[in-house]
């Protein structure tokens, strides 16, 4: 299809070329990418920080399970540990409970126990005094 006859005065004109046209196209694709570039950064950080934020939510949500089950097994702990179920336990083990005559009281750091049997330790701090 041949719009222009070629008869025509005018069909051998030429563009002249805009030197400033190249530089205008140069600026423009520069910024474009630099724009895209920022997008592509900014929807980055983005994901980045929902990606944080539900690490953050589960990390919480496992903090909050591990502190309720450490309250539970102290409270274990605390019922497993108290006198009634502690002579319990050494009942089941053929322990006796302590009687008044096996008690020797010492009144002076230097003295002896009366009993022949006693067994005395000495430290530098305290004396300890065993029967057996």
């Amino acid at each position: 299809m041949n719009r222009l006859p070629p008869i025509q005065r005018n069909s051998t004109v030429t563009r002249e070329h805009d030197p400033r046209a190249l530089a205008r196209l140069i600026v423009l694709l520069t910024s474009g990418i630099f724009l895209a570039g920022g997008f592509v950064y900014a929807a980055q950080q983005h994901f980045a920080a929902v990606r944080f934020g539900y690490q953050s939510e589960e990390l919480r949500r496992e903090h909050t399970r591990l502190v309720e089950d450490q309250r539970r097994l102290m409270l274990i702990r605390e019922q497993a540990s108290t006198p009634e179920r502690l002579q319990a336990a050494a009942r089941e083990l053929g322990l006796q409970p302590l009687q008044a005559a096996q008690i020797e009281v010492m009144k002076r750091k230097g003295d002896r126990p009366e009993h022949p049997n006693a067994i005395v330790e000495s430290s530098s701090s305290k004396t300890n005094v065993k029967r057996y």
